[in-house]
């Protein structure tokens, strides 16, 4: 669950922070109740997991929350980053803003190149989800680590070859704990992961849960 970058990064903006978003206020929503379902966040060892990001309009450039970034709770314009030219084979991508751009950033533009529909990708950690999903949900290679260009080709791959494009959720086999859920915007890529919580997870915990997860809940009780 490392934030190491992988990648070779060259900014395009001299480190001045990203123009305003209009997705950044539900980027944030949505971050705060992933932080208090720990599907985001801080590790005991200090090291954070977990990121998001939203395409920038019709193009394949993307809005990505920054590296080290997983454990502030509000998110600022300083905190994020704008990909906006990748490059798979050279394992580079070019950014703006004054924030590293995360290190799944050449999964998340796979993803984005993959499905012109998607809008919004949420990166988690969850042991018990991801344990119930390996043999369950479209899964990269076990051979494949996070962060790098065969990650991106084996995403690209699974759209290909499995039901992903409408399951809407992949399982990073070769990095524990990582799913990835993504849609139309951050409510329907939430509601995802929230459904497949719900169904998967009791499963693996051999037993039922005393209540369930429901990303309307979310809204009614404010967090």
């Amino acid at each position: 669950m490392s934030e190491k970058i992988k990648f070779r990064c060259e900014s395009r903006s001299g480190g001045t922070k990203i123009a305003p978003f209009d997705a950044l206020a539900d980027l944030n929503t949505y971050r705060r109740r992933l932080l208090q379902l720990r599907l985001i966040g801080v590790d005991s060892n200090g090291i954070g997991f977990g990121n998001l990001s939203v395409r920038s309009g019709t193009t394949n450039n993307f809005y990505i929350t920054g590296s080290a970034t997983a454990g502030i709770s509000a998110l600022t314009l300083a905190d994020c980053a704008k990909v906006v030219a990748y490059d798979f084979e050279r394992n580079w991508l070019q950014y703006e803003g004054s924030a590293t751009p995360s290190s799944e950033s050449l999964t998340h533009a796979a993803v984005y190149e993959s499905d012109t529909k998607v809008r919004s990708i949420i990166h988690c950690h969850d042991s018990n989800l991801w344990r119930a999903l390996l043999n369950e949900a479209p899964a990269t290679s076990v051979a494949v680590e996070f962060g790098t260009p065969e990650m991106a080709d084996e995403v690209m791959r699974l759209f290909k070859i499995t039901d992903v494009k409408t399951r809407r959720i992949l399982v990073m086999t070769g990095h524990e704990g990582g799913v990835i859920t993504f849609g139309r915007d951050f409510e329907e890529a939430f509601a995802v992961l929230i459904r497949e919580w719900n169904e998967q997870t009791p499963r693996v915990l051999g037993k039922r849960t005393g209540s369930r997860l429901n990303s309307e809940s979310f809204r009614e009780t404010g967090i």
